[in-house]
């Protein structure tokens, strides 16, 4: 029962605003050194990395033209864990990781909850996704 309503709950409430601009803010502050400007992996500091940053603009591309948004979302805020350099991904992930109070609605319509940050940030790498 408490199940049923903590998942109610979350539709319950309302979907909060994705700012794709301060996503692209939080992305030059937090993400650039090792994915670059533009995304494509290729950052300052990706060649000391043990593990080479992925191109962020070919996630959508290299998942079957779906963005893989609880993936991406789990990575960035700790969930799902990437070892790159001796500590996990990401580096600021005190920034992205607490609380889990808004909800990112997945393709198939699940709701996976996470902070304002990591929502502006993935509505940003949303946008960066290549067209074919």
């Amino acid at each position: 029962m408490k199940r049923f309503l903590a998942v109610l709950l979350v539709l319950a409430t309302p979907v909060f605003a994705q700012d794709a601009d301060i996503g692209r803010a939080h992305f030059a502050t937090h993400c650039a050194t090792c994915h670059g400007l533009e995304g494509r992996g290729d950052g300052p500091m990706s060649g000391v990395l043990l593990i080479k940053p992925v191109n962020l603009t070919e996630l959508s591309a290299q998942n079957g033209g779906t963005f893989p948004l609880e993936r991406v979302i789990k990575r960035i805020d700790g969930r799902d864990p990437l070892v790159s350099h001796g500590s996990p991904m990401p580096v600021y992930g005190d920034y992205f990781e607490g609380t889990f109070d808004v909800p990112m609605k997945t393709p198939a319509g699940q709701p996976v909850l996470t902070s304002q940050p990591v929502v502006d940030l993935v509505a940003y790498l949303m946008e960066m996704q290549r067209v074919e």
